[in-house]
């Protein structure tokens, strides 16, 4: 499988899923010279159901929301290239069997609009980011202004930023319109961002950020359909607590190193562009994702894409065997960060994010893992042979290559959709995973709690390649085996008693 070298495109491709009414105001896609014009519109709409301001609080409209219910199937591209629904779920997204919380895997339960905060994040020539405007008035912001505009944005058209602020994850839209303006030095750059307790359905309001960015760019001041906007979804905070919202079941309900879907607007979806990305390296991210490690990925702007690779790094750990993990540190994406985080990754002894902050790479007591574009690399010796690519990781990539391949026959000679790309490749890990781990728990609850050699190449790892992994899995889950090195040259080597 080819290794695509670019850092940018297919994967900003994309079309959101909006009401007809809206395909026709539909701004172009980011990679045809962004979504923003850089004309300034006479007509400056004031009314929060303007098609222009891509919300609307009417059923079908892109604000309106519907719980998800039931197992769908996933989209295939229809005669005309677009996606038409084969069994999808009643967003339109493809569903991920086994892989999703939300309520096809827990009856009774659905995750609800949280958004806790709108705001408006302007470049001001003078003071730099500043949050121009914002509601509720009285919420903490601080930082906000850095994380929804990234380091570097001046040189784009635009971006789109996942983010992490406290116990809330944002999404905010970016753009850089010129201006003939001495007093903005020829450029106007703003963001126009929200805040929830889960970064799960941010994705709904990602065509809303856009327009809603272009309006404030072109009449500014105007925030009326932010007000509304608001209104309309403003989560209800507990009298009395800690400024947390409860949108989802207790993990007793939901395994923990299980991760929500994550709605990917281009058609191929992220976690293929991703593995295309990194290519046999996936098996390398695969390992220190189990191994939760700190991951840090380096890319200069636009971020967008690259919070993407944030979450598909979390989606190399998912194991639905119940337990596995409760008793580890949960690996939970920050996305995109900035200097300004540096006090809180000290305390974080797992994470994935992104920067586009090249400091970050000497601050080497933050991170276990850096990544910049396809190089993948650590300063930590016990985890430098980790970095090597061994038969047994060939072998699993090649595997994943080959059922990719008859995937795309089927689709293509079948017209088989009723699984996607998508589909195959989360499942593919997760299906690994739930053998090392079904294999390794079955050990330790056996009289003879000895992993040997069969074992570990039963598991798809490589009994000498992968001791140093197994190791560290063993220890990081606190499985109790025994594990036998397959290296007779060295009888008094012959056992290693873990944990």
């Amino acid at each position: 499988m080819m290794v695509e070298q670019s850092d940018r495109a297919p994967l900003l491709d994309w079309e959101e899923e909006v009401g007809r009414a809206e395909q026709n105001t539909a701004i172009p896609a980011p990679h045809s010279g962004g979504f923003l014009s850089t004309e300034q519109s006479d007509r400056c709409p004031k009314d929060k159901n303007d098609a222009n301001n891509g919300w609307s609080s009417s059923p079908g409209g892109v604000g309106s929301v519907t719980a998800v219910k039931g197992r769908g199937r996933s989209t295939c591209p229809g005669p005309d290239g677009d996606a038409y629904a084969s069994g999808t779920d009643e967003e339109g997204d493809c569903a991920f069997p086994g892989l999703s919380i939300r309520t096809r895997a827990l009856p009774g339960w659905e995750e609800k609009d949280q958004i806790v905060s709108v705001f408006v994040v302007t470049f001001d020539t003078r003071s730099g980011n500043i949050v121009e405007w914002c509601l509720p008035q009285d919420i903490n912001l601080e930082g906000v202004e850095f994380k929804s505009m990234a380091s570097g944005s001046h040189r784009i058209a635009n971006d789109f930023i996942y983010f992490r602020k406290g116990s809330f994850f944002g999404l905010a839209c970016f753009a850089n319109m010129p201006v003939e303006s001495e007093l903005e030095r020829g450029a106007r750059m703003k963001s126009v961002g929200i805040l929830s307790p889960s970064y799960t359905l941010l994705y709904r309001y990602m065509h809303f950020l856009e327009n809603q960015v272009k309006h404030q760019l072109q009449c500014p001041g105007q925030y009326s359909p932010l007000e509304a906007f608001y209104e309309d979804k403003k989560a209800v905070l507990p009298s009395g607590g800690n400024g947390m919202v409860t949108v989802c079941p207790t993990s007793t309900m939901v395994n923990r190193c299980m991760h929500p879907e994550m709605k990917i607007t281009h058609p191929a979806g992220c976690m293929s562009q991703f593995i295309r990305f990194f290519g046999e390296q996936i098996m390398v991210l695969w390992k220190f994702a189990l191994l939760r490690k700190r991951i840090l990925i380096f890319s200069p702007p636009p971020v967008g894409v690259v919070c993407y690779r944030v979450y598909c790094c979390c989606c190399l750990a998912n194991v639905s065997i119940p337990g596995i993990g409760s008793s580890v540190q949960e690996f939970r994406p920050f996305f995109y960060i900035n200097v300004a985080d540096i006090t809180a990754l000290e305390t974080e002894s797992s994470y994935v994010a992104c920067t586009t902050e090249k400091i970050f790479e000497e601050k080497k007591d933050l991170y276990d893992v850096y990544i910049d574009n396809q190089n993948v690399k650590t300063h930590r010796d016990s985890l430098q042979p980790l970095l090597r690519i061994n038969n047994a990781d060939r072998e699993k990539y090649r595997k994943l290559s080959e059922q990719r391949q008859l995937l795309l026959y089927s689709q293509e000679v079948d017209g088989d959709c009723t699984s996607s790309e998508e589909d195959l490749f989360i499942l593919f890990f997760m299906e690994q995973n739930n053998r090392i781990f079904q294999t390794l728990l079955e050990v330790a609850a056996s009289s003879d709690p000895t992993l040997t050699p069969e074992h570990v190449r039963a598991m798809g790892l490589d009994p000498q390649a992968d001791r140093g992994f197994l190791v560290d899995l063993l220890e990081v889950y606190g499985i109790d085996v025994m594990l036998v090195i397959d290296n007779p040259c060295c009888p008094k080597c012959c056992y290693g008693d873990l944990m």
